[in-house]
């Protein structure tokens, strides 16, 4: 697997772990839920959908960035079937978010881009 796909395969997965933390520890945060269109009165009617989305999302992160380290520790296999899997959930999950509410077009753009690009650069 290329430079490119694994960079991006760690990237994606970085924003990934990153969104975890959003979602599932500091949703209840106002500048937190209000980026995923959530009003405040309605936190702790969601708030455990979004702790379990988080879970999600930081399973696809350990998945690519396990991908990229089996690559380098000689098991190509395993890793590229990790690093194809997860980065392309990761695509599908942003492709579903950008479907769901246009508005959130900013968030599915830098949920998916990482993924998109490992993808091609995995795949070329």
């Amino acid at each position: 697997m290329n430079a490119i796909a694994q960079v991006s395969a760690v990237l994606a997965g970085l924003i990934h772990v990153l969104i975890f933390g959003m979602e599932s520890v500091l949703f209840r945060r106002p500048k937190v839920h209000q980026r995923f269109l959530t009003r405040t009165a309605d936190v702790e009617a969601v708030r455990l959908w979004a702790f379990n989305q988080g879970w999600y999302n930081l399973f696809l992160a350990v998945g690519a960035i396990s991908g990229v380290i089996a690559v380098n520790a000689g098991s190509q296999v395993v890793g590229r079937t990790l690093v194809l899997f997860s980065c392309a959930c990761m695509l599908a999950a942003a492709g579903v978010l950008l479907l769901a509410d246009r508005r959130m077009a900013r968030g599915a753009l830098i949920q998916g881009i990482a993924p998109l690009i490992a993808l091609i650069a995995a795949l070329a």
